[in-house]
């Protein structure tokens, strides 16, 4: 006992046992972690990252530069997050078809497991914007009156209140978002796309993106109901009064002249 005693009082007594601590909560840790889903995480990431980078080589270096440093045919893509990647592929506006004031919507000519790989290379240049998983851009069980109040705020000087789109200046336009997917209208908000402003989750949170996209789908849903009548293209106030001009006033004047002739023919007589 007395030997035992002298031992614990030795200097070196506490460091021998955290050494033992350490030894035994690394052992356990090593034991119970997923050790092997996490390498398996890693592994995968690393292959979707080289994949990408060799898809990004044939179809898109040319404009953005090997590294994504940016040319002057496009800009860099340091910075822009996997989410930029997934809605400028995934909505066929990359690879442009060329160069012009802005870049249209067309046919989408990668899959989806190439986009994913794409949106991984390039998120690897840095860090940006990160593709959205679905249960933040659903819009089931969201405020689309509250939608509605955001959108006329933020996106109705461009794209008409109920996302019909518009032209801007130099030959831009705000593309109509009838038919878009929640998906990419998030990913929209997110990064920004072109002549879009952006609104990250620090100016307009994950709840007022899910409101908004509700509105948009609830205006562009059911193309059977309209319940003012015509709905004019849903174009708001601009075509409402051109209508009122061409057909109501020109039916005015044609009323008018019809009188005037008879008039005139019953003087006669």
């Amino acid at each position: 006992m007395k030997k035992l005693s002298a031992r614990r009082r030795h200097p070196l007594a506490a460091v021998v046992v955290l050494l033992l601590a350490l030894a035994a909560t690394g052992g356990l840790y090593a034991a119970f972690a997923p050790a092997g889903t996490a390498k398996a995480d890693v592994t995968a990431q690393s292959l979707a990252i080289e994949e990408g980078k060799k898809l990004y080589s044939v179809g898109c270096a040319s404009c953005h530069g090997t590294g994504g440093q940016g040319t002057t045919d496009g800009p860099s893509l340091v910075g822009v997050g996997s989410a930029s990647v997934d809605f400028q592929v995934g909505t066929g506006r990359m690879p442009a078809q060329q160069p012009g004031a802005q870049v249209p919507k067309k046919k989408v000519i990668y899959t989806q497991a190439e986009i994913d790989q794409l949106a991984a290379y390039v998120a690897s240049l840095g860090a940006g914007p990160i593709t959205p998983k679905e249960a933040q851009y659903d819009p089931a069980g969201a405020d689309a009156a509250k939608g509605g109040e955001l959108f006329r705020t933020n996106c109705a000087q461009c794209h008409n209140f109920t996302g019909k789109g518009g032209a801007l200046t130099y030959g831009k336009y705000a593309p109509p978002l009838d038919g878009v997917s929640p998906k990419h209208l998030y990913e929209a908000m997110q990064t920004g796309p072109q002549n879009m402003p952006s609104f990250p989750d620090s100016t307009m949170p994950e709840q007022q993106k899910k409101d908004i996209i509700a509105y948009v789908e609830a205006v562009n849903g059911d193309k059977t109901v309209s319940p003012g009548g015509l709905t004019l293209g849903g174009l708001g106030p601009v075509s409402e009064g051109l209508f009122a001009w061409i057909f109501g006033l020109g039916a005015l004047i044609a009323v008018a002249i019809w009188v005037a002739a008879h008039t005139a023919k019953a003087k006669k007589s």
